[in-house]
């Protein structure tokens, strides 16, 4: 069985229910990837897209700690396929905890599953982070 690709408006009406009707089908697609009769595919960028939506506060304001309730259990699904589903669970977690930009908690996990420890940039919230050594170049 082959992939097929989900894009970040599908996991938004399903999280956020703002279109019912939408809401439902996407649950429904969800619910047939659960039961493995399909198998579903997105990226990273996607991703990092749904939770720039959900945090947005001239659309949903979501917090990092929700975001990350709303989606860990879609991103947990066996028959969702996801490169590097580990990195982004471990960001996700970084952003729910440290309150740093997404972006910033997927570099974050990037250097921990590569083992690297110093980053070059001016963000000072790389300073919150155990195991990370920020230098300003």
């Amino acid at each position: 069985m082959k992939p097929e690709f989900v894009d970040a408006n599908v996991f938004i009406r399903l999280i956020t229910n703002d279109d019912p009707v939408k809401a439902e089908k996407c649950y429904q697609l969800f619910q047939a990837a659960e039961k493995r009769k399909i198998i579903l595919t997105t990226n990273e960028s996607i991703l990092a897209e749904v939770v720039y939506i959900l945090s947005s506060r001239a659309l949903y304001g979501l917090k990092p700690v929700r975001i990350k309730s709303l989606l860990l259990p879609l991103i947990n699904l066996k028959s969702l396929q996801l490169d590097r589903k580990r990195e982004f669970l471990l960001a996700l977690e970084i952003y729910a905890q440290k309150s740093i930009d997404f972006e910033d908690s997927l570099a974050a996990a990037r250097m921990h599953f590569d083992k690297i420890a110093v980053i070059y940039s001016y963000d000072r919230h790389f300073d919150k982070l155990p195991g990370v050594k920020r230098i300003e170049p």
